[in-house]
Protein backbone atom coordinates (compact mmCIF):
# COMPACT_ATOMS: atom_id res chain seq x y z
CA UNK A 1 0.00 0.00 0.00
CA UNK A 2 1.10 2.99 -0.87
CA UNK A 3 0.69 6.93 0.48
CA UNK A 4 0.97 11.02 -0.09
CA UNK A 5 1.69 12.96 2.90
CA UNK A 6 0.87 16.49 2.55
CA UNK A 7 3.68 18.33 4.27
CA UNK A 8 3.46 21.27 1.63
CA UNK A 9 2.36 24.28 4.14
CA UNK A 10 4.70 26.93 5.62
CA UNK A 11 3.51 26.41 9.68
CA UNK A 12 2.87 29.67 10.14
CA UNK A 13 0.47 29.13 12.70
CA UNK A 14 3.74 27.95 14.56
CA UNK A 15 6.06 30.53 13.96
CA UNK A 16 8.09 31.42 15.52
CA UNK A 17 9.20 27.60 16.35
CA UNK A 18 8.58 26.86 12.40
CA UNK A 19 11.61 29.69 11.46
CA UNK A 20 13.77 27.19 12.11
CA UNK A 21 12.20 23.75 11.35
CA UNK A 22 9.65 22.90 8.89
CA UNK A 23 6.68 21.90 10.81
CA UNK A 24 6.65 18.54 10.36
CA UNK A 25 10.06 18.40 11.52
CA UNK A 26 9.20 19.90 14.52
CA UNK A 27 9.79 16.81 17.58
CA UNK A 28 6.86 15.71 19.24
CA UNK A 29 8.29 13.55 22.36
CA UNK A 30 11.77 13.75 20.85
CA UNK A 31 10.68 12.58 17.28
CA UNK A 32 9.83 14.47 14.11
CA UNK A 33 6.43 14.70 13.76
CA UNK A 34 6.58 13.51 10.47
CA UNK A 35 8.05 10.27 11.50
CA UNK A 36 5.57 9.64 14.39
CA UNK A 37 2.80 9.75 11.44
CA UNK A 38 4.61 7.34 9.07
CA UNK A 39 5.26 5.09 12.06
CA UNK A 40 1.33 4.86 12.15
CA UNK A 41 0.98 4.37 8.67
CA UNK A 42 3.13 1.83 8.51
CA UNK A 43 1.31 0.19 11.31
CA UNK A 44 -1.70 -0.28 8.70
CA UNK A 45 -0.06 -2.04 6.21
CA UNK A 46 1.94 1.27 4.14
CA UNK A 47 5.08 0.64 2.26
CA UNK A 48 5.92 3.52 0.60
CA UNK A 49 5.82 7.42 1.39
CA UNK A 50 5.60 10.35 -1.07
CA UNK A 51 5.83 13.21 0.66
CA UNK A 52 3.86 16.18 -1.32
CA UNK A 53 6.12 19.58 -0.53
CA UNK A 54 5.78 23.00 -1.28
CA UNK A 55 9.82 23.89 -0.60
CA UNK A 56 12.69 22.35 -0.65
CA UNK A 57 13.20 18.69 0.57
CA UNK A 58 16.33 18.83 2.26
CA UNK A 59 15.85 19.09 5.96
CA UNK A 60 14.05 15.71 5.25
CA UNK A 61 16.87 14.29 3.41
CA UNK A 62 19.16 15.08 6.07
CA UNK A 63 17.09 13.60 8.78
CA UNK A 64 16.49 10.68 7.40
CA UNK A 65 19.38 9.19 5.40
CA UNK A 66 19.10 6.80 2.75
CA UNK A 67 15.17 8.12 2.35
CA UNK A 68 13.93 5.81 4.68
CA UNK A 69 11.88 6.92 7.79
CA UNK A 70 10.41 4.64 9.90
CA UNK A 71 11.68 1.35 7.90
CA UNK A 72 9.56 2.86 5.08
CA UNK A 73 10.80 4.17 1.68
CA UNK A 74 10.37 8.22 1.32
CA UNK A 75 10.33 9.76 -2.01
CA UNK A 76 9.95 13.63 -2.49
CA UNK A 77 7.32 15.56 -4.84
CA UNK A 78 8.49 19.34 -4.71
CA UNK A 79 5.60 21.39 -6.18
CA UNK A 80 6.67 24.69 -8.90
CA UNK A 81 4.20 26.23 -6.89
CA UNK A 82 1.48 25.99 -4.28
CA UNK A 83 -1.05 23.33 -5.61
CA UNK A 84 -3.75 23.31 -2.74
CA UNK A 85 -4.60 19.77 -1.29
CA UNK A 86 -6.01 17.96 -4.66
CA UNK A 87 -3.49 19.81 -6.69
CA UNK A 88 -0.81 18.60 -4.69
CA UNK A 89 -2.25 15.10 -4.63
CA UNK A 90 -2.55 14.76 -7.86
CA UNK A 91 1.32 16.20 -8.60
CA UNK A 92 2.53 13.60 -5.47
CA UNK A 93 0.71 10.42 -7.18
CA UNK A 94 1.77 11.06 -10.82
CA UNK A 95 5.83 12.11 -9.57
CA UNK A 96 5.38 8.55 -7.86
CA UNK A 97 3.63 6.50 -10.26
CA UNK A 98 0.74 5.38 -8.46
CA UNK A 99 -2.00 3.73 -10.31
CA UNK A 100 -3.84 1.80 -7.55
CA UNK A 101 -5.49 2.01 -4.34
CA UNK A 102 -3.47 4.50 -2.10
CA UNK A 103 -4.11 6.76 0.85
CA UNK A 104 -3.37 10.21 1.98
CA UNK A 105 -2.33 12.07 5.32
CA UNK A 106 -2.33 15.46 6.23
CA UNK A 107 1.11 15.97 7.53
CA UNK A 108 0.34 18.01 11.02
CA UNK A 109 -2.06 15.14 11.80
CA UNK A 110 -1.55 12.56 14.55
CA UNK A 111 -3.97 9.60 15.19
CA UNK A 112 -3.71 6.38 16.47
CA UNK A 113 -6.43 5.12 13.67
CA UNK A 114 -5.80 1.88 12.21
CA UNK A 115 -5.22 2.87 8.66
CA UNK A 116 -5.46 -0.99 7.56
CA UNK A 117 -9.08 -0.79 8.58
CA UNK A 118 -9.79 2.37 6.95
CA UNK A 119 -8.78 0.36 3.87
CA UNK A 120 -10.64 -2.66 4.52
CA UNK A 121 -13.80 -0.75 4.76
CA UNK A 122 -13.04 1.19 1.34
CA UNK A 123 -13.15 -1.75 -0.32
CA UNK A 124 -16.12 -3.52 1.51
CA UNK A 125 -18.32 -1.07 0.82
CA UNK A 126 -16.26 -0.03 -2.57
CA UNK A 127 -15.81 3.46 -2.21
CA UNK A 128 -14.24 5.53 -4.85
CA UNK A 129 -12.86 7.57 -2.16
CA UNK A 130 -13.15 6.63 1.87
CA UNK A 131 -12.58 9.80 4.41
CA UNK A 132 -11.59 9.00 8.33
CA UNK A 133 -14.43 11.29 10.28
CA UNK A 134 -13.63 12.10 14.20
CA UNK A 135 -16.19 13.33 16.48
CA UNK A 136 -15.58 16.81 17.96
CA UNK A 137 -17.54 18.52 21.18
CA UNK A 138 -17.63 21.79 18.77
CA UNK A 139 -17.96 21.38 15.51
CA UNK A 140 -18.93 24.82 14.33
CA UNK A 141 -15.72 25.79 13.80
CA UNK A 142 -15.13 23.25 11.29
CA UNK A 143 -16.56 21.63 8.25
CA UNK A 144 -18.86 18.91 9.39
CA UNK A 145 -20.22 15.88 7.47
CA UNK A 146 -23.52 14.31 6.98
CA UNK A 147 -23.72 10.63 6.38
CA UNK A 148 -26.44 7.91 5.37
CA UNK A 149 -26.68 4.64 7.80
CA UNK A 150 -24.46 2.69 5.20
CA UNK A 151 -21.50 5.16 5.57
CA UNK A 152 -22.01 7.25 2.38
CA UNK A 153 -21.14 10.76 2.75
CA UNK A 154 -24.83 13.05 1.87
CA UNK A 155 -23.03 16.58 2.28
CA UNK A 156 -20.47 18.65 3.64
CA UNK A 157 -21.57 21.10 5.96
CA UNK A 158 -19.00 24.32 6.42
CA UNK A 159 -18.75 25.57 10.37
CA UNK A 160 -22.54 25.07 10.78
CA UNK A 161 -24.06 27.55 13.08
CA UNK A 162 -24.45 26.11 16.65
CA UNK A 163 -26.94 23.72 17.36
CA UNK A 164 -28.08 23.39 13.37
CA UNK A 165 -24.98 20.66 12.55
CA UNK A 166 -25.84 17.65 10.99
CA UNK A 167 -23.49 15.61 13.18
CA UNK A 168 -20.31 16.28 15.10
CA UNK A 169 -17.86 14.94 12.80
CA UNK A 170 -15.46 16.50 11.14
CA UNK A 171 -13.03 15.51 8.79
CA UNK A 172 -9.92 14.11 10.59
CA UNK A 173 -7.47 14.30 7.41
CA UNK A 174 -6.65 10.66 6.27
CA UNK A 175 -8.19 9.46 2.99
CA UNK A 176 -7.96 6.15 0.90
CA UNK A 177 -8.42 6.74 -2.71
CA UNK A 178 -9.15 5.09 -6.10
CA UNK A 179 -6.90 6.28 -9.12
CA UNK A 180 -10.17 7.23 -10.85
CA UNK A 181 -10.08 10.24 -8.11
CA UNK A 182 -6.84 11.33 -9.64
CA UNK A 183 -8.74 12.09 -12.69
CA UNK A 184 -11.14 14.41 -11.61
CA UNK A 185 -8.01 16.85 -11.01
CA UNK A 186 -6.63 18.79 -13.39
CA UNK A 187 -2.76 18.10 -13.60
CA UNK A 188 -0.78 21.10 -12.56
CA UNK A 189 -4.00 23.55 -11.55
CA UNK A 190 -4.67 24.67 -7.84
CA UNK A 191 -8.02 22.76 -6.67
CA UNK A 192 -9.33 21.85 -3.24
CA UNK A 193 -9.92 18.57 -2.52
CA UNK A 194 -11.85 19.10 0.39
CA UNK A 195 -14.15 22.26 -1.44
CA UNK A 196 -13.83 20.61 -5.18
CA UNK A 197 -12.74 17.02 -5.37
CA UNK A 198 -14.79 15.74 -2.51
CA UNK A 199 -18.28 17.26 -3.59
CA UNK A 200 -17.91 15.96 -7.26
CA UNK A 201 -17.51 12.45 -5.89
CA UNK A 202 -20.81 12.91 -3.13
CA UNK A 203 -22.58 13.99 -6.10
CA UNK A 204 -21.76 10.68 -7.99
CA UNK A 205 -22.52 8.38 -4.76
CA UNK A 206 -18.90 7.13 -4.77
CA UNK A 207 -17.61 9.28 -1.47
CA UNK A 208 -18.07 7.10 1.72
CA UNK A 209 -16.60 7.70 5.85
CA UNK A 210 -15.76 6.45 8.93
CA UNK A 211 -15.78 7.57 12.20
CA UNK A 212 -13.68 6.51 15.20
CA UNK A 213 -12.70 7.52 18.30
CA UNK A 214 -8.76 6.81 18.31
CA UNK A 215 -6.71 9.37 19.36
CA UNK A 216 -6.73 12.46 17.30
CA UNK A 217 -4.64 15.53 17.03
CA UNK A 218 -4.21 18.82 14.43
CA UNK A 219 -0.69 20.22 15.92
CA UNK A 220 -0.90 23.39 14.02
CA UNK A 221 -1.27 25.59 16.69
CA UNK A 222 1.23 26.35 19.43
CA UNK A 223 -1.48 25.27 22.34
CA UNK A 224 -1.93 21.77 20.36
CA UNK A 225 1.68 21.04 19.32
CA UNK A 226 2.44 20.90 23.35
CA UNK A 227 -0.32 19.07 23.86
CA UNK A 228 0.79 16.53 21.53
CA UNK A 229 3.94 16.48 23.80
CA UNK A 230 2.35 16.29 27.05
CA UNK A 231 -0.15 13.34 25.74
CA UNK A 232 3.48 11.40 25.06
CA UNK A 233 4.73 11.92 28.29
CA UNK A 234 0.91 11.57 30.14
CA UNK A 235 0.94 8.06 28.02
CA UNK A 236 -2.26 9.17 26.01
CA UNK A 237 -1.49 7.45 23.07
CA UNK A 238 -1.82 3.93 22.11
CA UNK A 239 1.58 3.33 20.37
CA UNK A 240 3.87 6.35 21.02
CA UNK A 241 5.71 6.40 24.63
CA UNK A 242 8.92 8.54 25.22
CA UNK A 243 11.37 9.44 27.55
CA UNK A 244 10.46 12.88 29.54
CA UNK A 245 14.09 14.27 29.88
CA UNK A 246 16.45 12.92 26.71
CA UNK A 247 19.89 11.70 27.25
CA UNK A 248 21.70 14.87 26.85
CA UNK A 249 19.48 17.21 28.25
CA UNK A 250 21.04 19.43 31.38
CA UNK A 251 19.24 18.84 34.24
CA UNK A 252 20.33 19.94 37.76
CA UNK A 253 20.06 18.22 40.71
CA UNK A 254 17.47 20.36 42.00
CA UNK A 255 15.35 21.69 39.25
CA UNK A 256 12.35 20.46 39.16
CA UNK A 257 10.54 18.96 36.11
CA UNK A 258 7.01 18.01 35.95
CA UNK A 259 4.78 16.92 33.37
CA UNK A 260 7.21 18.27 30.68
CA UNK A 261 9.41 17.24 27.47
CA UNK A 262 13.33 18.01 27.69
CA UNK A 263 15.34 17.70 24.42
CA UNK A 264 18.73 16.54 23.94
CA UNK A 265 20.94 19.97 23.99
CA UNK A 266 18.28 21.90 26.25
CA UNK A 267 19.26 22.95 29.78
CA UNK A 268 17.67 23.76 33.18
CA UNK A 269 19.67 25.58 35.91
CA UNK A 270 19.56 24.76 39.61
CA UNK A 271 16.19 25.55 41.08
CA UNK A 272 14.39 26.09 38.09
CA UNK A 273 10.88 24.86 37.57
CA UNK A 274 9.50 23.61 34.14
CA UNK A 275 6.13 22.45 34.50
CA UNK A 276 3.31 21.43 31.35
CA UNK A 277 5.94 22.53 28.92
CA UNK A 278 8.43 21.46 26.15
CA UNK A 279 12.12 22.74 25.82
CA UNK A 280 12.99 21.96 22.66
CA UNK A 281 17.05 21.35 21.65
CA UNK A 282 19.19 24.31 22.53
CA UNK A 283 16.46 25.77 24.86
CA UNK A 284 18.25 27.31 28.03
CA UNK A 285 16.35 27.87 31.52
CA UNK A 286 18.41 30.02 34.30
CA UNK A 287 18.66 29.72 37.93
CA UNK A 288 15.51 29.96 39.71
CA UNK A 289 13.55 30.49 36.36
CA UNK A 290 9.48 29.26 36.21
CA UNK A 291 8.61 27.62 32.36
CA UNK A 292 4.39 27.05 32.95
CA UNK A 293 2.38 25.57 30.07
CA UNK A 294 5.51 26.86 27.27
CA UNK A 295 7.13 25.88 24.77
CA UNK A 296 10.66 26.91 24.69
CA UNK A 297 13.67 26.77 22.39
CA UNK A 298 15.38 30.11 23.53
CA UNK A 299 16.96 30.89 26.43
CA UNK A 300 14.99 32.05 29.95
CA UNK A 301 17.41 34.48 32.22
CA UNK A 302 17.52 33.61 36.00
CA UNK A 303 14.51 34.38 38.24
CA UNK A 304 12.01 35.00 35.37
CA UNK A 305 8.47 33.56 35.61
CA UNK A 306 7.12 32.60 31.84
CA UNK A 307 3.98 31.07 31.32
CA UNK A 308 1.92 30.24 28.03
CA UNK A 309 4.73 31.56 25.48
CA UNK A 310 6.05 30.14 22.81
CA UNK A 311 10.16 31.72 22.36
CA UNK A 312 12.05 30.81 19.83
CA UNK A 313 15.68 29.77 18.99
CA UNK A 314 16.63 33.87 18.91
CA UNK A 315 14.47 34.56 21.88
CA UNK A 316 15.30 35.50 24.94
CA UNK A 317 13.40 36.34 28.48
CA UNK A 318 15.24 38.77 30.72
Amino acid sequence: MRAVVLVGGFGTRLRPLTNTIPKPMLPVGHVPIIERLVQNLARGGVTDVTLALGFRPEPFIEAFPGDVCAGVPLRYAVEPEPLDTAGAIRFAADFAGIDDTFVVANGDVLTDLDVGALVAFHREVGAEATIHLIGVPDPSAFGVVALQDDGRVERFVEKPAPGTEPSNLINAGTYVLEPSVLARIPAGQKVSIERVTFPAVVADGGLFALATDDYWLDTGRPELYLQANLDIVRHTRRHDRCQAVADGAEVAADAVVTESVVAAGASVASGAEVVRSVLLAGAAVGEGAKVTDSVVMGRIAAGADVRECVIGADGTVA
